[in-house]
């Protein structure tokens, strides 16, 4: 038997986050708490991206608050699949871990937990005027980045091809590997000659060059493509091992990007990470912009998959108010560091 309880919390970015699908100054999460009747507790974040993911902004509370009640009156198993809610999923597998492991935020033991190893992480770019991402491309090579992601697909192509030939002037291939990540942000007939445009500059992959759920459209871009192409959006909503695997053998991209806190989970992403490998497809795994409960569970899953390929999983600095944690960012390498202790008090007394 569970007592469940939640706190809603807003997360206020430093500057303001640019992408094609608009620019984010704050991020709504809840926190979920599960409570044993032994009295130990387990903490799990929900994902949350208006526009992205598939709750509604205006329903996600409340399902929340209705979810977490019926735990309580004990007629919801927290374990119970929810397809239609992957971010309280997400939480709710989150928040099992943590109780499953003593409750103090160690999910997945490792040399990561142990402050042994660090995880390899891209530098992200923020879209912007030019000489705001030529800041942020410097400072991000300052601290150690070799390997950048960049958002395109809201300035104008010629904007962005300036800066990437600014960006090659300053770092050859050998020293940087650029990826890009459209959101969805092109036309199906404007993106093959958009990629061609932007290969000459020596990109390592593309992801979502089209909105999602163009199947037939992305699997033609994936034939024989000027850049490697990466699906990300296109996952979100997909269920069941079959639908997957019909996917990714339609498509046939060269990478999948996995967000656990959109996908439903570490189960969830799991089964993609499976049909990928049996494909042939790459993959990494990146953060949905979650504060430092969710981050830190999906960077010790991660951690756990043997990853060496740099990950999407420095998104903790982003915000003013985030809670504080072990993790911490040292050059392109994100550690937990547990002389750093959880700073919980402001949403749970734990």
């Amino acid at each position: 038997m569970f007592q469940a309880s939640y706190t809603g919390y807003q997360l206020n970015f430093h500057r303001p986050a640019g992408t094609s699908r608009g620019v984010l100054r704050r991020k709504e999460c809840w926190y979920l708490k599960l409570t044993r009747e032994d009295g130990l507790t387990g903490i799990g974040e929900v994902s949350f991206i208006p526009g992205l993911s598939l709750e509604d902004p205006d329903e996600i509370e409340i399902q929340v608050d209705h979810i977490c009640k019926l735990i309580g009156r004990g007629e919801m198993d927290p374990a119970q699949s929810l397809p239609s809610l992957p971010g309280i999923q997400f939480a709710m597998e989150t928040a099992l871990k943590d109780l499953g492991h003593g409750g103090c935020r160690i999910l997945f033991p490792s040399d990561f937990t142990e402050g042994h190893a660090g995880i390899p992480t891209n530098g992200l770019i923020w879209m912007g005027n030019r000489s705001y991402l030529q800041e942020q491309i410097r400072n991000k090579m300052e601290r150690g980045f070799r390997v950048l992601k960049m958002k395109v697909g809201a300035m104008g192509m010629e904007a962005e091809l300036e800066v990437l030939a600014w960006i090659r002037s300053e770092y050859g291939s050998g020293d940087l590997e650029v990826r890009l990540d459209a959101n969805g942000a092109w036309l199906p007939e404007d993106a093959p000659g958009r990629m061609d445009a932007f290969a000459r500059y020596g990109i390592h992959s593309i992801e979502q060059p089209i909105r999602q759920g163009q199947v037939e459209a992305m699997a033609a871009l994936c034939v024989d493509p000027a850049i490697p192409v990466a699906l990300d959006e296109e996952l979100i909503g997909v269920v069941g091992i079959a639908n997957k695997k019909q996917l990714l053998e339609r498509i046939k991209p060269s990478y999948i990007i996995l967000k656990p806190g959109l996908l439903g989970g570490f189960s969830v992403a799991n089964e993609w990470i499976d049909l990928a490998n049996e494909l042939g497809a790459g993959w990494w795994i990146t953060s949905a912009l979650e504060s430092s409960i969710g981050l830190n569970a999906i960077a010790q899953w991660t951690y756990n998959l043997g990853v060496s390929m740099p990950q999407g999983l420095g998104t903790g600095q982003l915000y003013t108010n985030n809670l504080p944690s072990p993790l911490q960012m040292e050059g392109d390498r994100l550690w937990y560091r547990a002389e750093n202790h959880w700073g919980l008090q402001s949403i749970f007394n734990t």
